[in-house]
């Protein structure tokens, strides 16, 4: 039979009070809500025999009863969960609330008193002596006669909660930085101080096999609290000490079995790790005494092992198998979240490599460039489709290229990648800025039709490019866009402007859409400074589009000629990007040097049978100037003899001949009013045909042809070694 007092017979305190003896051991707090649960929580965790206060230390029931002036009248709170939580009778229930709740509790508690409806299972926080809290769950009783006051009763189910509030919070990032470090602070609620030890592979986002116990290579990845450390101890970044790696990967992985171990006191802890060197690396003080250390285990046949947690408590409080159970249980729950992150960084670092593969180098003899890329976020999720590219051309000229192409993340880099390298190719095989924009525009078209690979599901419909060409010679600039925001050029007086063309849709437009490309050519004199940029620089949710651009043109403007380039880039950037960034910031510098016309010689001829021997002459005159030694006295002659020849007899028209002293040899460069394309046949050099580009092609170090609008232009790239002159 039943001998719970009737509720008319008794109040709410003494109903909750009853429970507390009834349930709790030997006259003390509940171990649950009820002799199920107490028996289910006792099933479920293992507890040393000997520990009589174990039992104890797993009881959350309390109660505290209140006058009609919410102050104590009485109170229950012996269960050693609720420690540090003081009731005296007389002082206000307010006391126990952090300053922030106080509001809204007692609004609750005066609620319950007017109306005389209780108020259930209502989370909260409750303030210890020191200052930490206690999450509780707190249900607020009427008495039977309202004179009589309330009874608050508190379930303190902060354990359970703080285990599932922890994996939540673990699992909401991909950065495997701040994952390792929810995980040491969720840890830090078992000790005094939390360490997350990642394997080395798994911290750089590499691949992760089975590994021998002892060859494990660790680096700490989270520790808190945040102090200042002793010198020596590993704080997050450090490579621990191999010693120190050897032994943590020893004993979570003893017998060949991932599993926690914990080390009770400073002596065992000292003459474990042996060394000197490694206790500064592992031990955080001389208060910490034990250490439990837990393996970061993903499952598998056979499991391996990601990292080691540990955590770091005082002599006095020495670890419960309950807490281990916890521990164990927090860490299995979140080591897939870790893996994740891993992979993550994986996809992360590859994406970047990518982007950054793309970025330019070098900008050759001719001019100085500075790039600078920003994602928008560390997140691989987040990091789109900008790129810029300037590399030189076989021809003596240089490409600048910048593209933007719509989305993010690994199918915007995809695409990315595919566009930058064919306009590359196709730039090098002498296409015109406007040409490698219409196979780019078609790239984009079948892209947008892939059902498999990187690119499935994706379109890059819509996506941006500029092309420019600059001919260090003439210092002309030759530029083509699909759809993208102006270059600026800043001429050597200091004056900017736009290098506009005809607006076009953009690459992958509808058919309906689509125009031709213009092509527009500007002049660049020698010391002119071009950017080039993607939208992100520029747009700002404050700003128009065109005030963003008008800021970039002044802060371009400021670059003088003596400044450098890289830092130059980077302060523009500083200085125009939003705040809040949400797109990749990309920006382009590139100082346009060209050769001076000393370096330079040009002779236009009729297409007449004497014009061979007129080029030969002119060429074997301008080299004995340029101070020439070696092969190239004899070769260089012959070679624009042939290729005139060639001009002659298979072309019309006026025929130029262009020589180049360049870094590293002499250009030669034949252009002629055909549309013909010279092709390198299997025939002899004593073959009548085709024996021009035999001697060209013996003669030089490579060789090939560019479309003009009047015809064509042959060159050719001779090692020669030239003097000053």
């Amino acid at each position: 039979m039943d001998s719970t007092p009737s509720p008319s017979s008794s109040s709410p305190f003494d109903l909750v009070s009853s429970a507390l003896r009834r349930y709790g051991p030997r006259g003390g707090a509940a171990a649950g809500a009820g002799p199920a649960d107490a028996e289910g929580d006792r099933a479920a965790r293992p507890r040393a025999p000997d520990d009589p206060a174990g039992d104890r230390q797993d009881q959350i029931l309390g109660v505290v009863g209140l006058d009609g002036d919410l102050r104590v009248t009485h109170s229950n709170l012996d269960a050693p969960v609720f420690a540090g939580l003081e009731a005296p009778t007389g002082s206000a229930f307010a006391d126990l609330l952090p300053p922030g709740d106080v509001p809204t509790v007692t609004r609750r508690l005066r609620m319950v008193v007017e109306t005389g409806e209780a108020h259930v299972a209502r989370i909260q926080r409750l303030r210890r002596d020191d200052g930490s809290e206690l999450v509780v769950s707190m249900s607020i009783l009427p008495a039977a006669a309202p004179q009589e006051g309330l009874t608050v009763s508190l379930i303190a189910m902060a354990r359970r909660l703080h285990l599932y509030a922890a994996e939540t919070a673990i699992g909401t990032s991909l950065d495997i930085g701040e994952t390792a470090q929810s995980l040491a602070e969720s840890l830090l609620a078992w000790g005094d101080v939390a360490a997350v030890d990642l394997d080395f592979a798994v911290w750089t986002g590499e691949g992760v096999t089975e590994q021998a116990p002892g060859r494990i290579r660790l680096r700490r990845a989270a520790l808190v609290p945040d102090r200042a450390w002793p010198e020596g101890y590993a704080t997050p970044g450090d490579d621990l000490p191999s010693d120190a790696s050897r032994l943590l990967a020893q004993a979570v992985g003893r017998d060949d079995a991932p599993q926690a171990i914990v080390v009770p006191d400073r002596e065992t802890v000292e003459r474990m790790l042996g060394s000197p060197r490694v206790i500064r690396a592992l031990v955080p003080g001389d208060r910490s005494a034990g250490v439990a250390c837990i393996p970061l285990v993903l499952d598998g046949p056979p499991p391996v092992v990601l990292g080691v947690a540990e955590v770091w408590r005082r002599a006095d409080r020495p670890f419960r198998d309950s807490e281990l159970f916890d521990l164990q249980e927090l860490v299995a729950r979140t080591a897939h979240h870790v893996d994740l992150a891993r992979q993550h960084q994986r996809e992360h670092t590859q994406v970047l490599t990518l982007q950054r593969r793309l970025l330019p180098r070098s900008g050759g003899d001719t001019l100085e460039i500075a790039s600078v890329y920003q994602p928008a976020t560390p997140d691989s999720a987040g990091v789109g489709g900008d790129w810029v590219n300037s590399f030189p051309l076989p021809d003596g000229r240089t490409a600048l290229v910048v593209g933007d192409v719509v989305g993010h993340g690994l199918g915007a880099a995809a695409a990315m990648g595919q566009l930058s390298m064919e306009a590359r190719a196709l730039l090098s095989a002498g296409l015109a800025p406007d040409e490698v924009l219409e196979h780019l525009d078609e790239t984009v078209t079948l892209l947008d039709d892939a059902e498999s690979g990187l690119t499935a599901g994706y379109s890059a419909l819509g996506s941006t490019c500029c092309v420019a060409l600059y001919d260090p010679v003439s210092h002309h600039l030759t530029l083509s866009s699909a759809g993208h925001l102006p270059p600026v050029l800043v001429l050597p007086d200091g004056h900017a402007r736009l290098l506009a063309v005809r607006p076009h849709p953009g690459l992958g437009a509808e058919f309906a859409l689509r125009e031709p490309f213009d092509v527009r050519t500007f002049d660049a004199p020698a010391g002119s400074l071009l950017a080039l940029y993607t939208d992100g620089l520029v747009e700002d949710r404050d700003l128009s589009i065109d005030e963003g651009i008008s800021r970039l043109t002044d802060a371009v403007s400021t670059v003088h000629p003596w400044d450098a380039l890289h830092p130059a880039a980077r302060h523009v950037v500083s200085a125009l990007a939003p705040g809040r960034q949400r797109d990749d910031v990309t920006l382009l510098l590139a100082r346009l040097i060209g050769y001076r016309k000393e370096d330079t010689a040009t002779w236009r001829l009729p297409a007449r049978d004497d014009a061979p021997a007129r080029a030969r002459a002119h060429a074997s005159a301008l080299l004995r100037r340029w101070h020439t030694t070696g092969h190239a006295l004899d070769d260089v002659p012959l070679l624009v003899s042939e290729l005139v020849t060639n001009a002659v007899r298979f072309a019309a028209g006026p025929i130029t001949v262009r020589l180049i002293r360049t870094g590293h040899g002499l250009l030669c460069e034949v252009g002629d009013t055909g549309n013909g394309r010279p092709r390198l046949s299997r025939g002899g050099l004593l073959d009548d045909g085709g024996r021009g580009l035999h001697v060209l092609h013996r003669l030089t170090t490579r060789w090939g042809v560019r479309w003009t609008d009047t015809g064509k232009v042959v060159w050719a790239d001779v090692a020669a070694r030239c003097g000053g002159g």
